[in-house]
């Protein structure tokens, strides 16, 4: 395994760790639980109805709502999630997904 893929590796499993605690967090005041299953290459975030599915490919992220709304994101190397409007880090990423599934 070279560097660069233990290193995407790490950092996908960082995504879900964060997606974890925000759903928790998120589900505090109203007793409520999501879950997030974590695999080699998906992970995926269920409330309810709600589910949000996370793809990875390397470092390229393909995320997919319940609703049909998809989109791409890249992992970087410093840690931060790159779109074409820029670069998040992904915490934040993971706390506004967390909040859209929990609402």
């Amino acid at each position: 395994m070279t560097t660069e893929t233990q290193l995407f590796a790490e950092l996908w499993v960082s995504l879900a760790s964060l997606l974890r605690s925000y759903t928790a967090a998120h589900g505090l005041n109203g007793d409520r639980q999501a879950t997030v299953e974590l695999g080699e290459a998906r992970i995926t975030a269920r409330h309810a109805d709600r589910w949000l599915d996370l793809e990875r490919t390397g470092r390229q992220v393909n995320w997919k709502w319940d609703n049909g709304n998809s989109g791409m994101l890249e992992l970087t190397e410093a840690g931060r999630l790159k779109s074409s409007q820029g670069e998040e880090e992904m915490d934040m990423a993971a706390e506004a997904w967390a909040r859209e599934l929990m609402r």
